[in-house]
């Protein structure tokens, strides 16, 4: 392996890759800039109507009524949807992923567990009279307890915010998503160093240029076309298909340029109600997020919290590892169960710990469900780890490039969740980005390799 990217940097001094090493333009930039690039925004639809949500001005309430009278006396208001308009009023992504139960509402019913979880939507001809509409529906609501934080929420004593009574997602019975390998309770007492720290992020929101949004277009023979910023066509074809109860055949799907995504755009949340709104009135429907609808309401990274418990040897093998971690799924479950179950797989990084133990919560709070962004499961998880292993470095007084090289995995190690890792490069990745900084190493690991342990 060492051999290889040995190959591959002197190929690249030598200017014999055609993309490796060199500034290419990108093939869409010349339109990107000049404004010839097509959104689907960009599509003018003739008798259009646009979809604006009236949404929960609560984090966590029973919903006693609701009077739309005032909303359907605006000018230019064509229809009211509830969720008794949704064939399938739930979202299906769990479903699609292999997971269960589908348990988000498209709209409301009797209760909303998120500030901004929408209950109706209002089609009108223009967006300032569905605004104007939206803003008139009153709504009378029974305010309950909010649980806002991920610790609260697994406490003995929390009220259960979700209807199969716990504050968790529940994997075939388990109220965590659990991995074990080793002993650790035995390697803890054999370690001569323990390290334990905690770590904590915030949510981070894709803030995309372009907010999420897509129009639905009835087309003859009781086809519905659908142009979406979705980052995942087929995906939302198949649930907004399910939701809806139309034929897969029965909607076609038009993907293109992504005014930024980076994970956020495949919730599939606004593309059901645009296709319905098309179904029930037969007219063109825009339904897109506001600014503040973007920042407030689209689900975000999930916060997280990580705790890690180290032993260490005390020639600096890390021998035992305790990692617990806990997911704010927000108040539904969208993208977040696989990602916790992608965040205790990860563990313990790309290190070789004999004793592993991990514990990863899927907790639900009344905050803005959270979902895919950008290696979700695994980007605050590296953090944690890589934050963990300097403090374990200085704490030594090792240096943090050779601690990382005596613990990285090699070929055929086992890893935690009992794969053997197969074509590892960390060593001599590790070893090309000390010597291209000028960071020293000792004769002894600038001869480790990825193909052999010392």
């Amino acid at each position: 392996m060492a051999r290889i990217l040995e190959d591959v940097f002197t190929a690249e001094r030598a200017g014999s890759f055609q993309a490796i090493g060199r500034a290419l333009p990108r093939i869409d930039a010349h339109s990107h800039v000049t404004g010839a690039t097509r959104y689907y925004a960009d599509r003018i639809f003739p008798n259009l109507l646009h979809a604006v949500m009236a949404r929960s001005e609560h984090h966590h309430a029973l919903i006693r009524h609701v009077d739309l009278s005032a909303a359907q006396a605006v000018k230019g208001v064509a229809r009211i949807l509830t969720h008794k308009d949704v064939p399938n009023n739930w979202y299906t992504i769990l479903k699609l992923i292999g997971l269960g139960p589908d348990e988000e509402p498209v709209l409301a019913e009797d209760r909303v567990l998120y500030r901004g979880e929408p209950i109706v939507a209002i089609l009108a001809d223009t967006e300032a009279a569905a605004r104007e509409a939206a803003a008139k529906v009153k709504v009378e609501y029974e305010e309950l307890p909010a649980v806002l934080d991920v610790e609260t929420a697994i406490l003995p004593g929390t009220p259960a915010i979700k209807p199969h009574g716990s504050n968790v997602f529940v994997y075939e019975g388990r109220d965590h998503f659990h991995v074990h390998c080793g002993d650790t309770e035995a390697a803890f007492r054999e370690a001569d160093h323990i390290f334990e720290h905690s770590y904590q992020s915030s949510p981070i929101e894709h803030a995309p240029v372009e907010t999420t949004g897509a129009i639905a277009v009835p087309e003859p023979g009781g086809r519905y076309t659908l142009h979406s910023n979705t980052q995942a066509a087929f995906f939302t074809l198949d649930n907004a298909a399910l939701i809806l109860g139309l034929p897969f055949r029965q909607l076609r799907v038009v993907g293109g340029t992504v005014g930024g995504g980076f994970g956020g755009k495949v919730d599939v949340i606004v593309e059901p109600i645009a296709v319905l709104g098309a179904m029930l009135t037969g007219r063109p429907v825009k339904y897109s997020f506001s600014r503040g609808e973007e920042m407030q309401v689209s689900s975000p990274r999930a916060a997280e919290r990580i705790r890690i418990k180290d032993g260490v040897a005390a020639d600096g093998r890390i021998i035992a590892r305790d990692v617990r971690i806990l997911v704010d799924a927000g108040a539904y479950s969208r993208h977040s169960p696989y990602g916790t179950i992608k965040a205790a797989a990860h563990m313990p990084g790309p290190y070789t710990v004999p004793n592993v133990t991990i514990n990863a919560w899927c907790v639900y709070t009344n905050r803005t469900p959270s979902s895919a962004m950008r290696g979700f499961g695994v980007t605050i998880g590296d953090f944690a780890l890589e934050v963990q292993m300097d403090r374990i470095a200085r704490e030594l007084g090792r240096d943090p490039f050779e601690l990382r090289l005596q613990n990285a995995y090699r070929d055929g190690d086992l890893k935690a969740h009992r794969k053997t890792v197969e074509g590892a490069a960390l060593v001599e990745v590790i070893q090309a980005a000390a010597e291209r900084i000028g960071h020293p190493l000792s004769p002894e690991c600038r001869a480790m390799s990825s193909c052999q342990r010392t």
